[in-house]
């Protein structure tokens, strides 16, 4: 079907009224109320390199609560969280919706049929041991899956309890860490060596393509050396060159990782007094890396708890906030990602984009037409939205800004789209 011309205002809420949380299988565009055109979209939308949906996977030692953070966090969550080893055998995922208060603002003010929060997509990874990068116990599958995420959550036993068997025999952070990020090094080496060969051939025939060869091998060389010291790749820099022409073999160390400390209740409202929880802030920040507090027990109890109790709990715990909320905040964080909101009486939505992008690429996260048809957005803040009361009041008190193609989104805008296409 042709695609007509039209200049539309867009709220993206308005336009996906489809099926899953992810993607739209098909966008309608509307123009003075008249039927223009039918787009398919791809299963996973992206801008900028930004998707719609994150990835994070869960890793760690088996039976440091990795399953039973990830049962807890993820509704209908189906990794078995037993004391064995090895009862994950293939990686289960579930998607969560990021917790976001200024969303059911948003909606009741605008009187929306719908609200959808944005989402992360966790992956529970099978527990990794000391040469799963030759293949003992359940390794190079499962490393390989890791390649597949935006970022990685490694957990670490940081509570002592003598009726779950520690795989090493005692809780050690420390060596639990290292155990994990050297597997992970070991295979990266083992790509690098690889392609470090390949390169080494100089089959480029122009300039350009020679060019970009001698770049990804510079890079390589620095990060096989930072490897062998016992560095993950990020610690490495790179010009914007180097990272685009290494981006392609996926390096597990390249991948940002938060370490994510599970203690036991009684620790979670003053975790500065557990040495464990202490180390292991040492070693993030030394490894260039975030690190999150949770207890993956109060997490499980939280979801046996109606609605309404669940902050009753928390509290009695000394906390006001869950682990998923601190969970997914330390992953923006680390990722450098904010959120924008569309907001109109059929929707309110969440959007997740790169902190730094601009009102097209904002746009584009929703559909790459958006982008490229973009004429410019009609933005609010947050909090004069709330004021205001509406984007029409907001209109009339001068607090809706027309902004062009330079324009910096800023965290908890909401956006209205004018495109042509």
């Amino acid at each position: 079907m042709a695609r007509a011309a039209c200049t539309s205002v867009v709220t993206a809420l308005a336009l996906l009224p489809s099926k899953s949380l992810l993607c739209r299988n098909q966008l309608l565009f509307s123009g003075n109320s008249k039927f223009v055109g039918v787009l398919t979209l791809q299963k996973r939308c992206f801008a900028s390199k930004v998707s719609m949906s994150l990835k994070a996977g869960i890793v760690g030692l088996p039976n440091v609560g990795k399953s039973t953070l990830f049962n807890a966090v993820v509704e209908n969550g189906k990794a078995q969280a037993a004391n064995f080893p090895f009862c994950t055998i293939e990686p289960n995922v579930g998607i969560v919706a990021v917790p976001d208060s200024r969303l059911q603002v948003l909606s009741k003010l605008s009187g929306s049929q719908k609200t959808v929060p944005a989402s992360i997509e966790f992956v529970d990874i099978a527990g990794l041991v000391k040469g799963a990068s030759q293949g003992e116990g359940l390794g190079n599958k499962f490393l390989s899956h890791i390649r597949e995420v935006d970022s990685i959550l490694q957990v670490v036993r940081c509570f002592e309890d003598n009726d779950i068997i520690h795989v090493n025999g005692k809780v050690d952070p420390k060596s639990d860490i290292d155990v994990i990020n050297l597997e992970l090094i070991f295979c990266d080496l083992d790509q690098i060596g690889k392609r470090i060969e390949r390169l080494k051939k100089g089959k480029a025939k122009d300039s350009q393509s020679k060019n970009k060869e001698e770049a990804e091998k510079s890079a390589l060389e620095r990060i096989q050396e930072a490897l062998l010291d016992g560095k993950p790749a990020r610690s490495v820099a790179l010009s914007d060159l180097e990272m685009e022409v290494v981006k392609h073999l996926c390096l597990l160390t390249m991948k940002p990782m938060i370490y994510v400390a599970n203690v036991a209740e009684t620790d979670l409202a003053e975790p500065e007094k557990n040495a464990y929880v202490e180390e292991v802030k040492g070693l993030s920040s030394d490894l260039q890396s975030g690190h999150v507090v949770v207890s993956a027990q109060v997490e499980s109890e939280l979801t046996e708890l109606p609605l309404e109790e669940r902050t009753e709990y928390l509290n009695s715990l000394g906390v006001s906030e869950s682990g998923l909320g601190n969970l997914i905040r330390a992953t923006y964080s680390l990722l450098g990602l904010q959120t924008y909101f569309t907001s109109g009486e059929k929707e309110t939505r969440a959007w997740t984009i790169q902190a730094g992008m601009t009102a097209p690429q904002a746009a584009g996260v929703i559909h790459s037409d958006f982008e490229k048809g973009f004429i410019r957005a009609e933005t609010v803040a947050y909090e004069d939205f709330v004021t205001a009361g509406s984007l029409a009041a907001a209109r009339e008190k001068g607090l809706l800004r027309s902004e062009g193609k330079e324009y910096i989104v800023k965290e908890g805008d909401v956006m209205l789209f004018r495109f042509n296409v």
